[in-house]
């Protein structure tokens, strides 16, 4: 029997840290579509003893990291204004 998509992009997030639009590509999705996934696995390990772990977009000009929306990439750093910002990665873990 074949895994549907968000088994296997649970798989994938178990092995390994990945952003959206890796997911995305990946997976042959919109970044939206992708997030909306992961979304969804996250709600599925409610039951489970593994969690989503997010780790949030941040600025590689100033290191900045308290963005209002962790899940989606900002199109620029609100402290310095740069369009830099690298995605925020998704990951599997235990709990």
């Amino acid at each position: 029997m074949e895994r549907t998509t968000r088994e296997r992009i649970a798989d994938r997030l178990r092995a390994e840290a990945l952003s959206a639009t890796a997911i995305a590509a990946e997976f042959d999705l919109s970044t939206g579509v992708a997030v909306d996934h992961v979304e969804h696995v996250a709600a599925s390990l409610s039951d489970s003893d593994e969690q989503l772990l997010v780790a949030p977009p941040e600025c590689p000009d100033c290191g900045f990291t308290d963005f209002d929306d962790r899940l989606n990439v900002p199109s620029r750093c609100p402290d310095c204004h740069s369009e830099s910002v690298n995605p925020p990665a998704f990951r599997i873990g235990d709990q």
